[in-house]
This record gives structure tokens, C-alpha cells and sequence, in this order.
């Protein structure tokens, strides 16, 4: 009779195996989705670029749609808990924005091709019931930047004449379109990138009189 031991420890190869080609065949979908689209990107497309059978790639994933809702809800989930330990921690609503902003920066390093695919493909999948997350998830973001934002208004930190939701929306454009131009392996970092966007919100453009 084999042990129990001996069986867990026969077998983890195989299970970490598995994990780590489902991790790789993520990956190449979510590029081909960032960079095709959603739409035009097939399994077959997801298959080639893996170098496995379309029939293969059912072995991991029964469909493209459970391939993005997974690509999706990690970088979601991820972002979400980090904007909760910055509100947690942040001393002042000023080092809360700054913090938002450089978080947001260094989610691109991890989830580049998930940002660019909630950007240029949730219109289309939030009509889809499985995906009806991401509707709550761009609102949940809204709340999390614009209470920030009215926080520092009451503080006397931020304008008291600012409109609120279209600071909001400034803010976000301005970081997640970054996405479409930012390549992780060029000369300025994530992290060099978020302190200059920073000080042009914080400071302006202007030269000070």
C-alpha cells in the first residue's frame, strides 16, 4: 500500500506542472485580447501561439470568455485590495491620490494586457450576464478616487470649486491610457512615470509666479 505522503509527493510535479501551463496559456490569451481584440482573437489564434491543438486548450479552459473573465478578476481583485490598503493607510487624502496613482503605475508591471483589456473590451462584456462584475467594478473605482477626492476638499488639500467626477475621470484617463503606450522593459519605470503624473496633478504645468 502506497502512503499518503508518497502519493502527495508523486503527484505535486504534475499538479504544479498544470498550474504553470495554464499561467503561460493565460498569458498568451491575454495579449492576443489586449492587442486583436476580444472579438477576433480565436481558440484556435490562442492555440497556435501556445503551440497546442485547439482540442488542447479545452483541457485548461472550456471557452475564450472563461479565459478573459479569469484574466479580468485577478487583476480586478488585485487592484481592488490594493486600493483598500491605501485608503487604510494613507495619512492625508493628498498621500492617498499620490498613492492611487503610483499603485496604479505598478499594476501595469503585472496586469499591463488585463488593463488594456478592461479599457477597449468592457462596453461589449458587460452585456454578456458573466461579466456583469466589471459594471460594479468601474463603479467601485469611482467611489474609491472621488471619496478621496472630497476628503481633501474638506481638509482644504484640493479645490473646493473642483468638480469632482470629472477630476475623477481626468485622473483616470490619464493613468490607464498610459497602458497603451508604457513598455515595462523601456527606460523610464513604472515608478518614475507615476511621480511625474503625480506632480503635474499635484503642481500643475504652469511655472509658480
Amino acid at each position: 500500500m502506497v502512503s499518503t505522503k508518497r502519493l502527495s509527493t508523486r503527484n505535486r510535479p504534475a499538479r504544479e506542472s498544470g498550474s504553470e501551463r495554464r499561467a503561460e496559456l493565460l498569458a498568451i490569451a491575454a495579449e492576443l485580447f489586449a492587442t486583436r481584440g476580444f472579438l477576433a482573437t480565436t481558440v484556435r489564434d490562442i492555440a497556435d501561439a501556445a503551440g497546442i491543438l485547439s482540442g488542447s486548450l479545452y483541457h485548461h479552459f472550456d471557452s475564450k470568455e472563461s479565459m478573459v473573465d479569469e484574466i479580468l478578476r485577478e487583476f480586478l481583485d488585485d487592484q481592488r485590495r490594493t486600493n483598500e490598503r491605501v485608503l487604510r493607510e494613507a495619512p492625508d487624502p493628498r498621500s492617498a491620490i499620490t498613492e492611487l496613482v503610483r499603485q496604479s503605475f505598478a499594476a501595469m508591471q503585472h496586469h499591463r494586457a488585463a488593463i488594456a483589456i478592461f479599457q477597449n473590451e468592457a462596453k461589449y462584456l458587460e452585456q454578456l450576464d458573466r461579466f456583469d462584475y466589471l459594471t460594479r467594478a468601474a463603479a467601485d473605482f469611482e467611489r474609491t478616487w472621488t471619496r478621496v477626492l472630497q476628503d481633501g476638499q474638506r481638509a482644504g488639500v484640493f479645490r473646493a470649486d473642483l468638480d469632482v467626477k470629472l477630476a475623477y475621470r481626468f485622473i483616470r484617463d490619464m493613468v490607464w491610457t498610459a497602458v497603451h503606450w508604457y513598455d515595462p522593459r523601456g527606460t523610464l519605470t513604472a515608478e518614475a512615470i507615476a511621480d511625474q503624473y503625480v506632480t503635474i496633478l499635484c503642481e500643475g504645468i504652469a511655472v509658480r509666479d
